[in-house]
């Protein structure tokens, strides 16, 4: 290395050699010399969000789309301490992310003074590692170990904080080439322990794939694919490694699991002599919650070892590269059970998963006198107007429950939401991110989904949306409450406290910001007003008069253990 830069050209230079295209960030004062640098990058995209919370979501989808880590920028004081929320919502669902902070001067960080923030205190258990550049010489090295970080399984946000004045100085250690922000790759397990689990899965009478959020990436989803080709293992998806089975594969599907212990999924699980769970994660889906008794038969396939304990005690355990070890079951298997009554049973599980599609208001749209759209209805038709490449962001609340059990998706990071944080607000910056890294940006329509509740978190980030030129529908499940606290309270308590909302009129709200506002009051206004929703280039806004009235039954037979 040779020559001198400044540090924050040093930073700059560094993101784009780790394959770093688009930034998020709210500017100030002590991380401005970032900015300007940004100003005069021709390959580096520096977008404006409105909240650091916001620009933290945005960045996590880009490192969960692209697998490259997202990069979001904050000043110092509650420009860092906003990016809260969204890092510790990418470090849990293992999504890499790299966050800059900016400081007060080394001169004055022992001093009470303007925005002095001890912001690595705040942020350090947000992420997977937090340091602070104390000299300028300490930079190219601090950025390459931030994103070798956040990129090494499992994933997650790592987060650097830049006094104002070492950005400005200089150094003349440069940014590392672009081969050393990727993090060493993993080998496979031992052959011993890949032979003894090839035999348990041929002695056993019901082995079930079970699919967690590790299990998403594409390369993994392209060995499970080759695997279940050769050999028909029912399969069982958590909400994030939606699209892992594809849509010729449909037939060995049983549905998503998480939340609730109510879904066909869960009993298949029950059943099965041999849960093949494949990057698993217990923060997706308490395994106290699908294995009570503690009493089932799990073998662990993932990059790190189990959180073991007395629901989950894998009998084996295959750690290392997923694919390496998928790959290798799927080569060595000879056979798997066909017993008549596992089949039989099997049978009688995917009717039981697609008989909702059977219901009246699912056809007929309202379950309700007031003609309100049945969440059933909304979803069975939107699934008819969309690819299985359209990318569908799904905010948390009763809407993402509907949707994780019932949406179908084909392809993997395709139907995306936040499962282990179970944040709110995160639909519409997500659904930016993706248009944003679309190739070319915001060529396909990108669909997110909130309630009314949710979408208040970060609906300011329409403003962004529409300036970018973003090609986003987003509906708004609207009653006027945030009703996914409201039902179970209502079970718990026999009445709702603290929930109610309303008092926005969403069409107006969107075309205020310069996007097309559409509104369903009725049910038989859902497939003309989603087509013309779905049609209008650029960002538009539906407000859906929702019937939550059955929203009890989501959470039905919790305790019960009816089918063991």
């Amino acid at each position: 290395m040779s020559g001198e830069s400044t540090v924050a050209q040093i930073i700059i230079n560094s993101l784009y050699n780790a394959g770093v295209r688009l930034v998020f960030g709210v500017p100030g004062a002590k991380i401005d010399a970032i900015f300007d640098g940004l100003m005069d990058h021709p390959e580096i995209k520096l977008i404006v969000a409105r909240h650091e919370q916001n620009a933290a979501f945005m960045a996590a989808a880009v490192g969960r789309i692209t697998g490259i880590p997202g990069v979001c920028i904050g000043t110092s004081g509650p420009g860092s301490s906003n990016l809260a929320t969204g890092l510790v919502t990418a470090t849990t669902e293992n999504d890499p992310v790299l966050a800059l902070v900016g400081s007060v001067p080394r001169h004055m960080n022992l001093k009470r003074t303007h925005q002095s923030m001890r912001a690595l205190d705040i942020l350090g258990p947000t992420a997977k590692a937090a340091v602070g550049i104390d000299i300028e010489d300490q930079a190219a090295e601090a950025i390459v170990n931030a994103f070798r970080s956040a990129n090494a399984a499992p994933k997650g946000a790592a987060v650097i904080s830049i006094p104002q004045d070492v950005a400005k100085g200089t150094s003349k250690i440069l940014p590392f080439p672009s081969d050393a922000f990727v993090p060493p790759m993993y080998g496979p397990a031992p052959l011993q322990k890949l032979d003894q689990v090839v035999q348990m899965i041929e002695s056993a009478q019901l082995p079930v794939l079970f699919l967690g959020m590790r299990a998403s990436s594409p390369k993994v989803v392209t060995v499970v694919r080759r695997l279940l080709s050769k050999f028909p293992l029912p399969t069982v998806e958590t909400f994030q490694a939606a699209g892992a089975v594809p849509k010729e594969l449909v037939h060995l599907f049983y549905g998503r699991v998480g939340l609730f212990r109510n879904q066909v999924g869960d009993k298949l699980l029950s059943r099965s002599d041999l849960v093949l769970a494949v990057g698993y994660d217990p923060v997706e889906y308490d395994a106290n919650l699908w294995n009570p008794h503690g009493t089932q038969k799990i073998v662990h396939i993932d990059f790190t070892a189990s959180d073991y304990g007395t629901y989950y005690h894998p009998v084996a355990e295959l750690l290392g590269s997923v694919v390496e070890n998928v790959t290798y079951l799927s080569d060595h298997l000879s056979k798997i059970s066909d017993s008549n009554t596992i089949s039989d049973l099997c049978r009688g599980l995917i009717r039981e998963y697609t008989m909702w599609q059977e219901r009246p208001e699912v056809k007929g749209g309202s379950s309700s006198p007031s003609g309100k759209v049945h969440p059933l209805h909304f979803i069975n038709t939107l699934q008819g107007l969309v690819s299985k490449d359209t990318t569908v962001c799904v905010d948390v609340g009763s809407v993402y429950i509907y949707f994780m059990r019932y949406f179908f998706a084909y392809e993997p990071r395709r139907l995306l939401t936040s499962d282990g944080q179970q944040t709110l607000g995160i639909a519409l910056p997500w659904a930016i991110a993706s248009s944003l890294t679309q190739s070319p940006p915001c060529s396909e329509k990108v669909i997110s989904i909130s309630g009314d509740g949710g979408f208040m978190f970060s609906s300011q980030e329409m403003s962004t949306a529409v300036q970018q030129g973003c090609n986003i529908t987003h509906f708004i499940w609207n009653d006027e409450a945030y009703n996914m606290v409201e039902f179970q309270e209502v079970m718990k308590y026999g009445r709702a406290s603290g929930v109610a909302l309303g008092g926005v009129d969403f069409v107006k709200f969107a075309e205020s910001f310069g996007a097309k506002g559409f509104r369903i009051e009725r049910a038989e206004q859902v497939e003309d007003v989603l087509q013309k929703a779905l049609a209008y280039e650029g960002v538009s806004v539906v407000d859906v008069n929702i019937d939550y009235s059955e929203n009890a039954e989501l959470a039905k037979n919790v305790i019960a253990d009816e089918w063991n």
